[in-house]
């Protein structure tokens, strides 16, 4: 969702567009890595954006989860300053690592470890999106309405005055035949929704920015 493949813009770019007319001062995207996905090897070696005009800097990684970035995102956060921590976790972990329940407890091992390394860490978590596979497969489906209440519970049990948690809300629009190009992994007008979902929970909750507006076209501003 968030490294994004090559040729494409990514939910960060959009992002990025938008904040620059609506937050009006300065800001930047921070992380270790900056790579996206390279089809052609499975491998986050490419640097093939869409438009590679903007602050790259991320913490995703293509098949990685949330019980592979909570082991990571102290270190993260302590070395790039991270003010802001925007994460859309949780569908890899569901369908190959752990169940709803284990899957619950690594958020709360990554918030722990990001306020240890920055205490007043804001914190905006993304619930599993619609997808194909909870599409066909049953089971999987009931583990992300599982875990996805469970993330609402632990987002309002963990948010504080001091490091607040919030849990945005996916476009009800969200349409995996219209918003994916696999039905899984956005495409443009996709990758909209998705930062529009994390916009608006900061403009919302915290006065940050300005109302994000989806327009389906590449290249546009979103609002």
């Amino acid at each position: 969702m968030t490294i994004g493949s090559a040729g494409e813009h990514t939910w960060r770019y959009r992002l990025w567009q938008h904040l620059c007319g609506a937050y009006g001062r300065p800001f930047t995207f921070v992380g270790p890595r900056e790579t996206l996905r390279d089809p052609a090897t499975d491998e986050p070696t490419s640097y093939a954006y869409a438009d590679p005009d903007f602050p790259r800097a991320h913490l995703a990684g293509w098949g990685e989860g949330w019980c592979h970035m909570a082991p990571l995102i102290g270190e993260a956060v302590r070395t790039c300053r991270a003010d802001v921590l925007l994460v859309s976790l949780g569908l890899i972990d569901l369908g190959f690592y752990t169940n709803a329940e284990q899957t619950a407890a690594n958020v709360r091992t990554f918030v722990d470890e990001a306020r240890a390394a920055r205490p007043g860490i804001r914190m905006v978590l993304l619930p599993v999106i619609p997808n194909i596979r909870a599409q066909q497969d049953a089971p999987f489906a009931a583990q992300v309405t599982e875990f996805n209440e469970r993330l609402a519970k632990t987002a309002a049990d963990l948010d504080t005055p001091a490091s607040p948690v919030l849990l945005a809300n996916p476009a009800p629009s969200y349409d995996i035949h219209a918003d994916t190009y696999d039905g899984t992994h956005p495409n443009a007008s996709g990758e909209h929704k998705l930062a529009a979902s994390f916009a608006d929970a900061m403009w919302q909750s915290w006065g940050l920015g300005g109302p994000y507006e989806v327009r389906d076209r590449i290249g546009g501003r979103g609002r």
